[in-house]
């Protein structure tokens, strides 16, 4: 026997077997457990969303009270040449 043989043998072997017994409610119990996965993740993406709509919104307003795109200020005078 090859490899393959051996294989196809144990399936069948494993097919012959009686089948162990599905619960009655195991359809409904999936659904409900889908159901449920769908709104935790749907859940989850909003809140990510509101966040990232939040560290937009953040940036913004310091962007624009700090305007980090200006040069800074100088820290001393020039020097006066006199008039």
């Amino acid at each position: 026997m090859n490899r393959h043989e051996d294989k196809e043998a144990a399936v069948r072997r494993l097919l012959d077997t009686p089948h162990p017994p599905v619960p009655g409610d195991l359809a409904g119990e999936a659904a409900e457990r889908g159901a449920r996965l769908l709104r935790r993740n749907r859940a989850v993406r909003r809140v990510a969303w509101t966040l990232f709509a939040l560290a937009v919104l953040a940036f913004v307003l310091w962007a624009s009270a700090a305007q980090p795109w200006e040069p800074p200020a100088a820290e001393t005078t020039p020097p006066f040449d006199g008039l």
